[in-house]
């Protein structure tokens, strides 16, 4: 019962960090599992990408009604990612328990750096003025690039891709925190399901443990997203670097310890 009702609350929590922040909860819900309720480090990372699929519907569709989400950009970048998830997930077993978890670390550190500098500054051409244009979107191959990273991060690492996303939103499509929030977790709604589907296959997903999670993060997603309407870009943004730094540290830390 106690262990049942800990995965509700760490779901509960991730699904408030999901919504808020596009990070599909998995970069809190891994270091927990692992660190808070004692589970292998293989069952850490296969188990929260399952899990985090409802807190992701939800906060998405939460986000999606309010026209903070990028849908188009959203779903391509997670169809791309939906095929490289699956390798990925075959990589994490390949790798073993100890070295999916550092390099969990160090992926979660990079986002945090990523998204505390800023996108560049729009050149500023010398001239007449010109015609207002229609913005272009980013270019097809970019998008597909950005699918193809997320999903490989996302199987692997089972974080579900947005502790990656939301820094290539912000920094490389140009997107505001709250649109790359938005978006990501459009995203991480489609590319986190075959992920899911092969670490099950595995046999790395504690189906127990998985309904728990899920339970307390469709609620804990709407709220976050709700909360992420109401923040201020710098807010989000400053707020984003500093979990995923922490977490990502304790995490090296613990790990490194365990070797």
């Amino acid at each position: 019962m106690t262990a049942i009702v800990g995965s509700v609350a760490v779901g509960l929590g991730a699904g408030v960090l999901a919504g808020m922040f596009g990070i599909g909860g998995g970069v809190l819900t891994t270091p927990a599992v692992r660190l808070l309720l004692g589970y292998p480090a293989l069952i850490a990372v296969g188990t929260p990408l399952l899990a985090l699929i409802p807190g992701a519907l939800a906060g998405a569709a939460t986000h999606i009604r309010s026209g903070a989400a990028n849908t188009r950009t959203g779903l391509v970048v997670g169809a791309w990612g939906a095929v490289a998830a699956l390798l990925g997930a075959q990589g994490s077993a390949a790798a073993g328990g100890t070295a999916v978890m550092l390099v969990t670390a160090v992926v979660i550190v990079w986002g945090a750096i990523a998204v505390l500098r800023r996108p560049p500054a729009p050149t500023v051409e010398l001239g007449p003025p010109a015609a207002p244009a229609v913005a272009a979107g980013p270019r097809p191959v970019v998008v597909a690039l950005a699918g193809i990273v997320a999903g490989s991060y996302s199987g692997f690492l089972g974080l579900g891709g947005g502790v990656v996303l939301v820094p290539i939103f912000h920094r490389f499509f140009g997107y505001s925190m709250k649109e790359s929030v938005a978006t990501s977790l459009v995203s991480i709604s489609v590319l986190a399901v075959p992920g899911a589907f092969a670490h099950w296959w595995l046999g790395h997903v504690d189906l127990v443990l998985a309904a728990g999670l899920g339970a307390g993060a469709i609620p804990g997603a709407v709220l976050g997203a709700r909360l992420a309407s109401l923040a201020s870009d710098r807010v989000l943004r400053i707020g984003f670097a500093l979990l995923l730094a922490a977490i990502g540290a304790i995490l090296a830390v613990t790990e490194i310890g365990a070797l």
